[in-house]
């Protein structure tokens, strides 16, 4: 197709398209530049990631660095390779495929209808519960959209409900589900951020009931100006619709008492819901047939997953090359240099940049690049100024939000396109319809953004009691450390507020003397990072080290006498201080007898 068969508006969008690829070239660099025009020719998220990783290590400043080895490391680390993580992704698609194929919609939005269809917006209420938990349990929000939304949207006109509310509410529905318990960005969030996942999904209750509490309140309000009739209660609907859904209700219940109790991991969690749904729905409500379903089921799962754990390992290959350059770190210094020093303000830059974010990446991949990027800051910013220091949950519900917001947000949300798609609608005109609900989604943002006790009210017991315990034991509460405030290094968390700074010998960000690294230089063989290095030119004594779990250890300044090391398990030790001979030439048994102690070997 020639640039004369396109039209005035596609002719301008590639000129755009162009020179943006023009100016990231230039303002960046050539590498810049082709990952952008890749990504602008629809080239699969992973294979951008996973090449420029390879690009970026081969194109190197430093020659010893121009090899591919080194995307490996971050991706083979325990932290990833070993995370039960990378279990429960394709387990839980898994299930949220079952859920979507089977009668389980119908079931949902009959029992949410029966029980709350009676108030005031009852209807479009039921919409948002249905939704939230649906995407809960499928882990997508599109999904959510194509089931739930398809049959909802329906009942709505035909209650009475505006198409541009009921259009709003359906596409924006399907992103709910995302600050709930278990959700799969969720997980993603603490793999990535070395966060406790049972903590994480303690602390997002209270910020989801607040998501979906306000989405109720403006739904009752629509109802309520709208005059639209509601469903009078009735008990025995009520009764007979949980009944018919009595076997999927059991799902969280499974998951909670896996993971309340200690029973089961999250990993073995994930496989007994697998397998439970996978019974329900195949052999107790029979929706779903062994022989025609189960392989196209279990194929496209795997499919999803199998992307989904493709793009994370590619993320984390490019990771590693952004850190080796210490990326975060000049994003640092630039924010610093841009007087960017207080949390409002770097709250502010950090909204705008992963509501954009969201809007042009997959959510699984914003979160694995964008977290690794702004950590450091908070945790900078935290060390500094202790009043101004923020949890990594807090931190967590504010990137969900971000990309809840995301996905309904004009121009490139994702559900705007999902619904455009099912609901045969311009993806124009959804535009302002989504804009009242976006509005209740960003308010809601701001309020988790500058009101911390909304994310950390449920672990604040939690850290009182590691606290507690490590006051029982004498030693710093290094756990509980890791759980009030995000942490430059997770090996080696520092305390958060000024008292306990006082107390295990971390000064306060006040009493810091400023360091004048043109005066004062380290010695060459000190590390900062394991303590104060003298000025340069100071002798300093090198002791050997002394680890007094394997003895005594000698007073200080005493030299302790350096002896040739005994294992007693390969035979009687000499007494202390007896001087011993030169040590026979060792026998092996294996390859012939070994002589005796007093007798000569052969040469």
């Amino acid at each position: 197709m020639s640039g004369r068969d396109l039209s005035p508006l596609g002719r301008f969008g590639f000129g755009v398209a162009g020179a943006a690829v023009a100016g990231i070239g230039a303002g960046l660099s050539w590498l810049a530049g082709l990952v952008a025009a890749f990504a602008l020719l629809g080239t699969p998220l992973f294979a951008i990631m996973g090449g420029s990783a390879e690009l970026a290590w081969l194109t190197h400043a430093e020659a010893e660095y121009r090899h591919l080895r080194f995307i490996a490391p971050t991706v083979l680390d325990a932290h990833f390779s070993d995370s039960p993580i990378l279990v429960t992704i394709p387990l839980f698609t898994f299930v949220g495929y079952m859920l979507a194929e089977a009668r389980t919609p119908d079931r949902l939005v009959a029992a949410a209808r029966a029980v709350l269809g009676w108030l005031p917006g009852g209807l479009a209420i039921v919409a948002v519960v249905a939704s939230a938990v649906f995407t809960l349990l499928t882990g997508g929000s599109g999904v959510t959209i194509i089931a739930i939304g398809g049959l909802l949207y329906p009942a709505l006109r035909k209650q009475g409900y505006s198409e541009d509310f009921s259009l709003g509410l359906v596409t924006t529905g399907g992103s709910v589900g995302l600050l709930l318990p278990y959700s799969l960005p969720l997980l993603i969030f603490a793999l990535v951020a070395h966060v406790d996942f049972v903590k994480a999904f303690k602390a997002v209750i209270i910020p989801g009931l607040l998501v979906i509490i306000l989405l109720a309140i403006y739904s009752a309000v629509v109802g309520i100006r709208e005059k639209v009739q509601r469903d009078p209660p009735r008990l025995d609907a009520i009764v007979n619709s949980l009944w018919e859904l009595k076997w999927e209700l059991l799902i969280p219940v499974i998951l909670i008492l896996g993971l309340g109790t200690g029973m089961a991991s999250i990993d073995e969690s994930a496989g007994l819901v697998a397998a439970y749904t996978l019974v329900v729905e195949f052999f107790v409500y029979r929706d779903l047939s062994w022989k025609k379903d189960l392989p196209r089921i279990a194929m496209n799962a795997m499919s999803m997953a199998g992307a989904i754990i493709l793009i994370l390992a590619m993320a984390n290959a490019l990771m590693n090359f952004v850190v080796d350059q210490r990326i975060p770190n000049q994003l640092l210094d630039l924010m610093l240099q841009a007087g960017i020093e207080r949390r409002f303000e770097f709250l502010i830059v950090m909204n705008i940049f992963l509501l954009i974010l969201g809007m042009i990446m997959e959510g699984f991949s914003a979160i694995f690049v964008a977290v690794p990027l702004i950590l450091p800051f908070v945790a900078d910013l935290g060390m500094r100024l202790p009043e101004e220091a923020m949890s990594p949950f807090q931190l967590g519900m504010i990137f969900i939000l971000n990309l809840e917001l995301a996905y309904c947000m004009p121009p490139l949300g994702l559900n705007l396109f999902i619904a455009s798609f099912r609901f045969n609608r311009p993806v124009a005109s959804l535009y302002r319809v989504v804009l009242p609900f976006a509005g209740i989604l960003l308010f809601a943002l701001v309020l988790v953004s500058y009101i911390p006790w909304i994310s950390d009210v449920a672990i604040e017991g939690d850290i009182a009691a590691l606290k507690a315990q490590a006051e029982m034991d004498g030693l710093p509460p290094r756990d509980a450390w890791m759980l009030e405030c995000v942490q430059g290094d997770p090996n080696d968390p520092k305390p958060c507020s000024v008292e306990d700074r006082k107390r295990w010998g971390e000064p306060a960000p006040s009493e810091v003397p400023p360091t004048d690294t043109a005066t004062v230089a380290p010695s060459e063989d000190c590390n900062p990072d394991f303590g104060d290095c003298p000025p340069a030119g100071a002798a300093t004594a090198v002791e050997e080290e002394c680890n007094p779990d394997f003895g005594a250890c000698p007073p200080a300044g005493k030299k302790a006498a350096v002896e040739e090391e005994c294992n007693p398990d390969f035979g009687a030790c000499p007494p202390a201080g007896a001087k011993t001979g030169p040590l026979p030439e060792e026998c092996n048994p294996d390859f012939g007898p070994c002589p005796t102690p007093d007798a000569g070997a052969a040469p």
